[in-house]
């Protein structure tokens, strides 16, 4: 748990992370390249009375090729909505087109620090129906701060890689301390490197932007699909901009009303759930490493975590990894049931002191390729979006209290999900966000989407979520992991893709 590391990725990944565990993304394989073509905002879409915004939504767009059917544009928004006649930054969007289509679909597939360029890229063609993808572009985008749109920047590879191999351990005082200095250089190096931008991270600026996306696209109203954070994301927009809400689908949904720890325990006693699913599935199986009951096979994975606690493995490229970066390769494949087993063949290995798989999962959640380049800013961009979104206590004894609360209520997890409010403590900049509910009242319909063994955004916010707001339904997949359209059922695929198309919501309560 160093300064970079000390607040573990939950629901940081979105609807990317399974996919990416099976390899079964889909890639360009069109034999055709989509010519050059300009987009303009049209009169209808633009509000009035911008002032000095208005040259932000009136700016041409040209789209260029970069792909065999996606195309890439640049532009830009304001650094400060506050003084928009100031310095602006780039925002980079892309798009897959789609024979036929008229309408665009603006992706966030989740982070905070999760690429929507990547996922129109990699992502869309695995997990978007063959219906919504000739009725849809896919327009993805990069949200300020994150990979190509004017990116935060702290680390070099190496400094990331060296972060990552401490064995900082931060319910351990000695270990705290050291953590504290290192979050005082980490967020030093970020305020140094990344310079009046860290300041400007935060979801309502990033909502805004949408704002602007909307109007380049020349559309009246905004379709989006979002997952994961990307829900946070859709409700901010929607509460921001109501009458400029077309068919929103929010998948796997966090809820905007609860607190820093909230979300801890929360997220703690949904994954510790999971664990008891894995593990039974784990028990069933002949690869198992664990035997006896359920009760004796939590145990022995607890002590399996106690020891890399006091003694990590060390890989065959000679990487220590100790137990955050454990942990962090161990939550990945339960994202997705369909995993399970890679869950299961990578502990029983790690068991046998090869830990080669677990840390090709913490690899992934890094963006860590083999050659030890990391191949975006998603874990720096993660904290600085959070450090502004939400404010978290500090205090020692607070912390203590929370970190008890969580072993108690997550005897697995809960101790490595402690004492991250450190890193936000040192940040540069004041959390500018608070928790509260949105309403978007007066929007179009949306369907707000729950996966009731969901670990990472736990079922009860998507119920919350839906609650909340003014206008909107509750869809529900029975099942595990992580949000649903695209690795679910037909039943969810139908559900949504009818929504989006028709506009035709499905039952408030519906479950599939």
């Amino acid at each position: 748990m160093t300064a970079r590391n000390s607040l573990l990725r939950f629901a940081s990944f979105g609807a990317a992370v399974s996919l990416a565990l099976v390899s079964c993304a889909g890639s360009d394989s069109s034999d055709t390249n989509p010519a050059p073509s300009t987009s303009k905002s049209q009169p209808d879409a633009a509000p009035e009375n911008l002032g000095e915004l208005a040259a932000y939504y009136d700016q041409d767009v040209m789209w260029e090729p970069c792909g065999t059917t996606v195309e890439c544009a640049t532009i830009q928004v304001p650094l400060d909505y506050a003084e928009p006649g100031e310095e602006s930054i780039d925002l980079a969007l892309n798009r897959r087109v789609s024979e036929g289509a008229k309408r665009n679909l603006l992706v966030n597939p989740g982070g905070p620090g999760g690429s929507g360029l990547g996922m129109v890229t990699d992502t869309v063609p695995a997990i978007f129906s063959e219906d919504l993808q000739r009725e849809f572009n896919a327009v993805g985008f990069d949200p300020r701060g994150v990979g190509e749109s004017s990116p935060v920047e702290c680390q070099t590879d190496e400094q990331i890689d060296q972060s990552r191999q401490q064995n900082l351990r931060a319910w351990v005082p000695d270990d705290q301390e050291e953590i504290i200095k290192q979050s005082k250089e980490y967020a030093k190096e970020c305020a140094q490197n990344t310079g009046d931008l860290l300041g400007h991270v935060d979801t309502v600026s990033t909502a805004k932007d949408l704002d602007i996306i909307r109007a380049v696209l020349g559309v009246e109203k905004l379709d989006y699909l979002g997952f994961s954070y990307g829900t946070f994301l859709g409700a901010t927009y929607a509460e921001l901009f109501p009458q400029r809400v077309g068919h929103f689908v929010l998948d796997g949904a966090m809820d905007p009303a609860v607190s820093s720890a909230e979300v801890n325990q929360a997220q703690a006693v949904g994954f510790e759930r999971e664990i008891d699913a894995w593990l039974q599935s784990c028990l069933e199986s002949e690869e198992c490493p664990f035997d006896g009951t359920h009760e004796e096979a939590k145990v022995q994975l607890q002590l399996f975590f106690a020891q890399i606690e006091n003694k990590p493995l060390v890989s065959s490229d000679g990487r220590t990894v100790p137990i955050i970066d454990f942990i962090n390769g161990f939550i990945v494949p339960l994202y997705d049931n369909s995993s399970w087993p890679m869950l299961t063949t990578a502990m029983r290995e790690a068991m046998e002191g090869n830990v080669d798989q677990v840390l090709l999962f913490a690899d992934l959640s890094s963006d860590r390729s083999h050659d030890g380049t990391y191949t975006s800013n998603s874990s720096d961009a993660f904290v600085a979006i959070n450090c502004l979104d939400r404010p978290m206590d500090a205090d020692p004894a607070t912390m203590q209290a929370e970190a008890e609360e969580l072993m108690r209520v997550a005897p697995t997890l809960g101790k490595y999900l402690s004492y991250g409010a450190i890193t936000c403590n040192e940040w540069a900049h004041e959390a500018t966000g608070a928790p509260a509910e949105l309403k978007a009242e007066g929007s179009e319909e949306i369907l707000v989407v729950g996966t009731t063994g969901d670990p990472a955004t736990p079922y009860e916010w998507s119920r919350s979520l839906a609650s909340q707001l003014s206008n909107a339904s509750l869809l529900t997949f029975e099942g595990h992991g992580h949000t649903a359209y695209g690795r679910s059922n037909d039943c969810i695929t139908e559900a949504i893709d009818t929504y989006l198309i028709d506009g035709k919501a499905p039952e408030d309560g519906t479950v599939c």
